[in-house]
């Protein structure tokens, strides 16, 4: 049974399941939309979700130090500096004027689309919210 079992192992081994959620969620944060399957779609969404209220954490903190705690969490994840500070300056601020203080989430839309034409798989795009 899968009780408590929240991801996916995406036929991957932990290390590389891990750096396959970071490129992507580094790839939807610079294009702000990426298509791959359905399955890696739902995965990334809340892997980014994760590291968008991280950054809505950091922005909206009282305290210097808990926005630099903030801010290594989300560097934990996102190596390409550009793009870490990308989402810390626009996407937060974003995200900030468009949900209240204490929504978390709905950061990221999955868009059905279609089937692949090689192997038939389910694919998806993957989008950041306007």
């Amino acid at each position: 049974m899968r009780h408590k079992v929240r991801s996916r192992t995406l036929g991957r081994q932990t290390g590389h399941r891990f750096a396959m959620l970071r490129n992507m969620a580094t790839s939807l944060f610079r294009h702000e939309q990426i298509e791959t399957t359905v399955t890696r779609a739902r995965e990334v969404a809340r892997f980014a979700e994760e590291l968008i209220s991280w950054a809505r954490k950091a922005q909206n903190a009282e305290k210097p130090e808990e926005a630099l705690a903030c801010k290594r969490r989300v560097f934990r994840h996102i190596k390409d500096r550009e793009v870490a500070d990308d989402l810390f300056t626009n996407l937060a601020t974003r995200f900030n004027a468009r949900h209240t203080a204490n929504k978390c989430g709905g950061y990221v839309r999955v868009i059905h689309n279609g089937f692949r034409k090689g192997d038939g798989a389910p694919m998806a795009v993957v989008a950041l919210v306007k």
